[in-house]
C-alpha cells in the first residue's frame, strides 16, 4: 500500500502516512472493515488492478473486494482473468477459489450456449442482477424477513409468554398498544423517518423532495416489483399470523380478544381496517407498510433528482 502511495501521485503526508500504518497495525492481515479509512485503503490495494482493467477496455464494477467484471468478448473476459491473476502473484493476496465462480455467460434460462458455466443473475453487493431485473438478493430478503419477524415478536409474542404478565397492557375495546407499536416500528424500518401519508402526497405531486432513510433507501436502482408484491404478501400473512398467535396465548390465560381489533383481521380486511383505524385520534397511524409504496416513490426520487440524492446518504458505509 505505501508502495502505492509513492508511484501514483497521492498527496499524503507524514501525519497521514502515520494514522495509515497505525490503523494497519490493529490487525495482523487484511484492513480493518467498517470505517471510512478501510474503503480507502481497499481502493488504494487496488488501483493497480482498476489501471490495467481500464487499460484493457474492460468494463467492472468494485466495491473493496467485491469486484464484477464482464465483457461481450470472451477474448477480453479471459484477459481479465489473466490480470487478476497476475495482480494475485504480485500483491500476495491469495485467490479465495470459494468465493468466485471464475468465468461464467450470463443469460436467461432455456437459452442454447456452448458455455459449462451458465447463469441467469449475479449477486453484487445487495442487489441480484439479470438481463432483465434487478432485485434485493436472496440473502438480504432472508435478513428482512427476520428483522420484521424479530420486531413482531419482541413486541406481540415475547412480553406475553411468561406464565405470570407483568407490566403488559391487555388488548381491550378494540385497542391494542403492542400491534400499534409493531406496526409504527416496521414502518421505520422500511421508510425511515417517513409515513404512507406522506409518501402518498409526495406521489401525488404535493411535495418536491423527500429524503429517504429506511432499509429501502438502499436499493435505489429495483425494478424487480414482482419481488416486491411477494414481500407485501409476506408482511401481510405474518402480521396476521403472529397476531393469531398472540391472540391465542391471550385466550390460553383467560383473556377473551378474538372478537375485537386486531384479532378479528383476515386477509381480506386486514389492509383496508388498518388503513382506516383511528388511534390516538389520527387516521392511518397503523397503516400496514408496504414495500411497493415506498419503491414507488423512491423510483420518483430517481428519476426527478437522480440516484445519488435519493438514496440512503450512509450507503456508502456498506460493510464488505
Amino acid at each position: 500500500m505505501f508502495s502505492q502511495l509513492d508511484k501514483n501521485g497521492f498527496s499524503v503526508n507524514q501525519f497521514e502516512q502515520y494514522v495509515i500504518s497505525r490503523f494497519l497495525s490493529l490487525t495482523e492481515k487484511g484492513v480493518p472493515q467498517g470505517t471510512s479509512i478501510s474503503l480507502f485503503l481497499a481502493n488504494l490495494a487496488c488501483w493497480k488492478l482498476d489501471r490495467r482493467l481500464e487499460d484493457e477496455g474492460l468494463r467492472f464494477a468494485r466495491y473493496a473486494d467485491d469486484t464484477v467484471i464482464w465483457s461481450k468478448s470472451y477474448e477480453k473476459i479471459t484477459r481479465a482473468y489473466d490480470i487478476i491473476h497476475t495482480f494475485s502473484l504480485e500483491t500476495g493476496i491469495e485467490l479465495n477459489s470459494t468465493k468466485s465462480d471464475g468465468i461464467s455467460l450470463l443469460c436467461q434460462s432455456g437459452m442454447p450456449t456452448e458455455f459449462d458455466k451458465v447463469k441467469e443473475d449475479i449477486n453484487f453487493l445487495g442487489y441480484k442482477l439479470s438481463g432483465q431485473r434487478i432485485s434485493i438478493k436472496e440473502e438480504k430478503v432472508l435478513e428482512i424477513k427476520e428483522k420484521i419477524s424479530y420486531l413482531l415478536y419482541r413486541n406481540l409474542i415475547q412480553p406475553i409468554k411468561p406464565t405470570v404478565l407483568r407490566l403488559v397492557t391487555i388488548p381491550n375495546n378494540d385497542d391494542d398498544p403492542a400491534f400499534v407499536t409493531a406496526i409504527m416500528q416496521i414502518r421505520r424500518y422500511l421508510y425511515g423517518n417517513l409515513n404512507d401519508q406522506i409518501i402518498r402526497l409526495y406521489l401525488l405531486g404535493h411535495y418536491k423532495r423527500l429524503r429517504f432513510k429506511g432499509l429501502m433507501s438502499f436499493y435505489p436502482l429495483l425494478n424487480d416489483e414482482d419481488q416486491l408484491s411477494e414481500l407485501d404478501g409476506w408482511l401481510v400473512a405474518t402480521i396476521l399470523h403472529v397476531s393469531k398467535l398472540r391472540g391465542q396465548i391471550l385466550e390460553s390465560k383467560g383473556y377473551r380478544v378474538s372478537g375485537q381489533f386486531p384479532f378479528n383481521l383476515n386477509k381480506q380486511n386486514i389492509l383496508e381496517v388498518c388503513k382506516k383505524k383511528r388511534v390516538k385520534n389520527r387516521v392511518g397511524l397503523i397503516q400496514i407498510p408496504s414495500f411497493m409504496r415506498i419503491y414507488r416513490a423512491i423510483q420518483k426520487g430517481v428519476e426527478s433528482d437522480g440516484v445519488e440524492q435519493t438514496m440512503n446518504p450512509k450507503s456508502n458505509l456498506y460493510n464488505y
